[in-house]
């Protein structure tokens, strides 16, 4: 991945999608995507990944170790399937504060939470990952699914995930990863570039936002490399596992 990952001047550059772009653009860029494909999110999400991300979240979450009390940050929690899951396995003792930088999204979370009755114990939260507004230890764990190769400095937000987690919490990121199966990455390449922008504009009218959501995937960095970044920022037991070939990757880390 490129430099831009690090402290970056003024002319620096980094990627959207397969675009280089000033870094300080990017995140405007994201936004714009996000607020545009809000509304039908969670149904693109079922056509991209072929219903498959539902079993992947709960997956995720089953294995967290997130036990009831616990307090709970789920960065860029978007529309809140994720926040869903964890309010159950804390139960009315714990917190889920679910946060997102775009309020589109995030709008969408609570309305999508208070429908089904999920209201008791989540916290909403406009936050930049990159800037967690929270203090030093203030989480038992830490999530983020399908939300970092969206930040434009990843190793300032796997900072703050570290800074943010008690003594020996622990984070999960559940992100689009490198396919490993030749087979497989052949017919997603295939999915994603030839089908998929097609589908966004025909379901969520904007093709360019489904175009740079395949790319952004492919611009992302692969399983040992991130494993690496997250060692580097200063998490510690870092281990990852696959699931359907390299398609999704799981990563964890402790704070201790």
């Amino acid at each position: 991945m490129e430099s831009t990952d690090s402290k970056t001047g003024e002319g620096d550059t980094t990627h959207f999608g397969y675009r280089d772009v000033p870094v300080r653009e990017k995140a405007g860029l994201v936004h714009d995507v996000f607020t545009s494909v809000a509304g039908k999110y969670d149904l693109m999400n079922d056509l991209m990944s072929l219903g498959a991300h539902r079993w992947w979240k709960r997956y995720f979450v089953a294995i967290s170790g997130i036990t009831p009390g616990q307090r709970v940050l789920d960065i860029a929690g978007g529309t809140g399937d994720i926040a869903a899951l964890l309010s159950r396995r804390v139960g009315s003792q714990g917190s889920i504060v679910l946060s997102d930088i775009n309020q589109a999204m995030l709008d969408v979370g609570r309305r999508r939470l208070e429908d089904r009755g999920i209201v008791g114990n989540i916290e909403y939260s406009l936050a930049d990952a990159q800037k967690l507004p929270f203090s030093d230890g203030e989480f038992d764990a830490v999530t983020m699914a399908f939300g970092l190769r969206n930040v434009t400095d990843k190793a300032m937000a796997l900072r703050e995930m570290v800074r943010v987690l008690k003594t020996g919490g622990r984070a999960m990121i559940l992100e689009f990863s490198k396919v490993e199966i030749e087979v497989i990455r052949k017919f997603y390449d295939g999915y994603s570039f030839g089908i998929l922008p097609r589908l966004g504009k025909l379901i969520a009218g904007d093709e360019d936002s489904y175009r740079y959501l395949a790319e952004s995937i492919r611009k992302h960095p692969g399983q040992d490399e991130l494993a690496d970044m997250m060692v580097e920022t200063g998490f510690d037991n870092v281990t990852y596992r696959n699931l359907n070939g390299g398609i999704v990757a799981i990563h964890s880390g402790s704070n201790g």
